[in-house]
Formats: C-alpha cells, sequence, structure tokens
C-alpha cells in the first residue's frame, strides 16, 4: 500500500515508495520537471519508464469528470487495454495529449498499475488494493 504524503517527497533523491495495486510488486517513483519533456519516473527494479509528468493533474481532472469508480485495467503496450478503463483512457486520442502517456517505445503500457499509486500518495484518489480487478475514484476536495 501506498505511504503517506509527506513521508518522501516524490524527488530524483527521495522518492515515492509504492507498491502496486494488487501488492505483487514495490517500485520507486518520482516528479522530474527537468526532463525534455517533463516526466513522472517510475523505476521498477532495473526498468524505468517514463509518462508525461501532466498525467498525474490530467488522471485526477478525468476521474473527476468520471464520477465514480473507474476500473485500472493495466495492460502491456503490445496488448489491448479493455474499454472504459484507466489504461484506455492513458493511451486514446481522446486524452489531453491525444494519445501515449507513456514516453518510451515499448515501455509505454501499465499506466493502469504504476501511475494510479502516485494519486493515491498525494491523495487526490482513492485506490483499491484486491488481488484482481482493482478500481480508482478521484477523492473530492
Amino acid at each position: 500500500m501506498a505511504k503517506p504524503a509527506g513521508s518522501q517527497s516524490g524527488t530524483p533523491a527521495d522518492p515515492w515508495r509504492l507498491t502496486t495495486p494488487p501488492g505483487t510488486a514495490e517500485y520507486l517513483a518520482w516528479r522530474d520537471a527537468s526532463l525534455d519533456p517533463p516526466a513522472l519516473v517510475i523505476q521498477v527494479g532495473k526498468t524505468q519508464l517514463r509518462y508525461h509528468l501532466r498525467c498525474i493533474e490530467d488522471l485526477r481532472a478525468m476521474l473527476e469528470a468520471h464520477g465514480d469508480w473507474m476500473l485500472l485495467g493495466s495492460a502491456d503496450e503490445q496488448k489491448p487495454a479493455a474499454e472504459g478503463t484507466v489504461e484506455a483512457w492513458g493511451r486514446s486520442a481522446r486524452n489531453a495529449v491525444k494519445g501515449w502517456y507513456g514516453l518510451k517505445k515499448g515501455l509505454r503500457g501499465r499506466f493502469g498499475m504504476y501511475v494510479p499509486p502516485v494519486l493515491e500518495v498525494l491523495g487526490l484518489a482513492e485506490l483499491e488494493h484486491r488481488r484482481k480487478n482493482n478500481r480508482m475514484r478521484t477523492n473530492h476536495r
């Protein structure tokens, strides 16, 4: 489960230490505005994924507009994402970046696995932590 906001600062020097929604893997995440484009960096073992940094606020806004729980639907880039899921939205031509939030071809998927815990640690969303079919929704401020 994500640690409370404030435990880490979410910077390269002090990343968030997070767990995937089903609790099967730990990873590090941090914001790096110095990259071009600015990115949310996810470090899973030796693999590094990067998503447009704006994905944090864009996902929160989409969930707010959606108004209810949404399935995460995590999938690798090479596999299709189930319609109506966070993963599908993270690849959709209808999102704010008009396509993939993932920045490195071949590692653009898994948006629904790694980004939702970041919103949870920031207090921007609620996230389920079951073995399968996890969902999220925005925290209403």
